[in-house]
């Protein structure tokens, strides 16, 4: 496969067959995404693979305490605290393209929030992974840590597996941090479901759309 195939057949994948992931796949992903490069070489990634009964433990506590209200503030700002264009109408786009596909009406609040708490499952994919980050590193590791995650997902690709990267799983890091025992000082910068993709699944089959490069790009 083409990089550029591998790039375009990347998505994100919200529904996973019931298969277990090969340990070994698992660590053949990982060690194709080291290769990512990194200011100075520094590599910040910290990486835990999530599967299981431990899975389950810390699925059931994010689900609980998004269930019960619970709110924790984030390592960092993922988000813009306002919205303006185009990013306002890209991301409306994109909520509609999702509920469309679940064949969820704007107005089924509950059905909305029951697709949201899937977030906290992973999507009930088998393997959850959870990316850390030293916090006296600087703005340019989160660069660093963007082409790690990208070659993580490539490399999945290869492997015949599927990827959903999720902001949401960042949405608790205490509670994460506890329940895999990582100290309060690393950052939580997202999480990803992993597994075999159900292609049958309609919310598996549309695929959000990009900009013509006239758009975003100027040649002098």
């Amino acid at each position: 496969m083409k990089v550029s195939e591998a790039l375009a057949k990347r998505k994100s994948t919200r529904t996973f067959l019931n298969k277990t992931v090969e340990v070994e796949k698992i660590k053949r992903i990982l060690n194709a995404a080291k290769q990512a490069p990194s200011g100075v070489n520094t590599q910040p990634w910290q990486v835990a693979v999530v599967m299981g009964e431990k899975k389950k433990l810390l699925e059931q506590r994010l689900e609980n305490a998004y269930r019960s209200g619970i709110k924790e503030p984030m390592d960092y700002q993922y988000y813009p605290c306002e919205w303006h264009e185009p990013y306002k109408t890209r991301r409306k786009a994109c909520g509609l393209q999702l509920y469309t596909a679940l064949e969820i009406s704007r107005d089924d609040k509950e059905k909305q929030r029951e697709q949201w708490v899937a977030n906290y499952r992973a999507f009930d994919a088998p393997i959850m992974l959870l990316f850390f980050m030293d916090s006296d590193m600087a703005t340019g590791s989160f660069l660093d840590y963007g082409m790690f995650l990208q070659s993580v997902m490539l490399a999945a690709i290869g492997e015949g597996l599927a990827t959903c990267p999720q902001a949401a799983l960042a949405e608790y890091p205490k509670i994460i941090k506890e329940t895999l025992g990582y100290p309060d000082k690393v950052i939580l910068i997202c999480g990803m479901a992993m597994g075999y993709e159900d292609s049958h699944a309609p919310v598996n089959n549309y695929r959000t759309s990009r900009e013509e490069i006239d758009t975003f790009c100027r040649f002098f």
